[in-house]
């Protein structure tokens, strides 16, 4: 076991597919992925490995202090809006539950200081723990990125990568329908393979 351990941690992940550098929410619906042979990467698999990714992306500091919990917020978002684009992607009915997952982390942020009570000292004012507030306002704003990118004309563009078992999403461009030169090339090997097999 520990050897395909170590040989998806070895393995490289491939640069960013068409569309990410623009939308942060296909960026975070990209860092779980299919590799060939049964591997995954996920980039967002541990509190340091989430902290990373949202510092890369300008949405937390390097010393945020991330948390399991607060990992598993930002993975959970990417499942639901991986769902989302790929009901689009498909022209399926999206499920109910991603549309509110989405509502939810947009409006979770809130605007001022809440208001609290304390029995012995009465009420007061105060921010949420620093690190939930980070978390809340980086899924906000990734949220609300992939609310935009569904609505905006971009949306028509927006596919799953056809060289299985790639599991990522772009924005095509043109014929383009690879996330990367990598996926291009095994999807054109594949089928010159075909070719050959049926010949021969």
């Amino acid at each position: 076991m520990r050897s395909v351990e170590e040989s998806v941690i070895e393995q490289p992940a491939p640069p960013p597919a068409q569309g990410e550098r623009e939308h942060p929410s296909l960026a975070l619906a990209n860092t779980a992925m299919a590799l060939p042979g049964g591997h995954t990467i996920d980039l967002l698999g541990t509190p340091a490995q989430a902290n990373h990714w949202l510092t890369e992306r300008g949405l937390a500091p390097v010393d945020a202090g991330m948390r399991e919990m607060c990992a598993a917020q930002l993975r959970s978002l990417r499942e639901q809006i991986r769902s989302l684009f790929a009901s689009r992607a498909e022209g399926l009915p999206a499920l109910p539950a991603a549309v509110s997952a989405i509502n939810d982390a947009m409006t979770r942020v809130p605007t001022a200081p809440l208001l609290r009570w304390d029995d012995e000292t009465g009420p007061y004012r105060t921010a949420p723990h620093p690190t939930t507030a980070i978390v809340d306002l980086a899924l906000a704003t990734l949220a609300a990125d992939a609310a935009d990118l569904l609505t905006s004309p971009d949306a028509e563009r927006l596919t799953a990568c056809g060289s299985p078992p790639c599991n990522r999403f772009l924005l095509r461009h043109g014929r383009r329908q690879w996330c990367s030169t990598r996926c291009g090339d095994r999807a054109r090997a594949a089928r010159a393979y075909a070719r050959r097999s049926k010949g021969g």
